[in-house]
């Protein structure tokens, strides 16, 4: 059974999601730490009750010095041995030193259709840009930002009158079905694209 970390900076919905779908009994996965950036992250005491490891490391007091930071980061990290770590809501860009060090084994969920809309507005962007539809990407997380391997995309199209708002509520939505999708079939090595309608 593959070690998942997930890593939070919030309320941890997308987290919330993997962790109850490994609670499934036939799940290849479990969730051995919630890690946050933020030690008042509400995400931190919804994974403690659910009976998950939970660590924060504050990121305000190391300033600028993101290898400080990284290094602090590592240490919760490390000891709970992780196969496999997940982004889900970390709003923290990781260096390429640190996530070389986990290559190959670290996903994030992003709210746009990639190669679409890397970074942040990407709901505000595709509605700027008159997109008929918009949607969600799982993708191994690699040097450059949101730029890795698709392992998974889920579409929805863009209604009349949409604002970035309804928008996000609905690709949401999605991305709580499309990570734990994603994550049981990476966990098996399977790393061939999950495709949501």
């Amino acid at each position: 059974m593959k070690r998942v970390a997930l890593l939070i900076s919030g309320g941890g919905s997308n987290m919330l999601a993997l962790v109850r779908d490994m609670a499934e009994r036939d799940h290849p996965a479990k969730p051995v730490l919630v890690l946050s950036n933020d030690p008042a992250a509400a995400g931190l005491q919804h994974a403690a009750d659910l009976g998950v490891v939970t660590a924060a490391v504050d990121h305000h007091p190391f300033g600028r010095d993101r290898a400080a930071f990284e290094a602090a980061l590592l240490e919760p990290l490390l000891a709970a041995d992780p196969d496999i770590i997940c982004l889900a809501g970390f709003m923290r860009i990781l260096t390429p030193g640190f996530v070389t060090r986990f290559e190959g084994r670290m996903l994030n969920i992003h709210p746009s259709l990639l190669p679409k809309y890397p970074g942040l507005h990407t709901h505000q962007r595709a509605l700027d840009a008159g997109d008929a539809e918009a949607g969600c990407s799982v993708h191994e997380v690699t040097a450059d930002l949101d730029a890795g391997p698709i392992l998974g995309q889920a579409r929805v199209p863009v209604l009349p009158g949409d604002t970035a708002e309804t928008l996000a509520a609905r690709v949401l939505t999605q991305e709580h079905r499309l990570y734990p999708a994603v994550l049981r079939r990476f966990a098996i090595g399977d790393r061939r694209p999950v495709l949501l309608p």
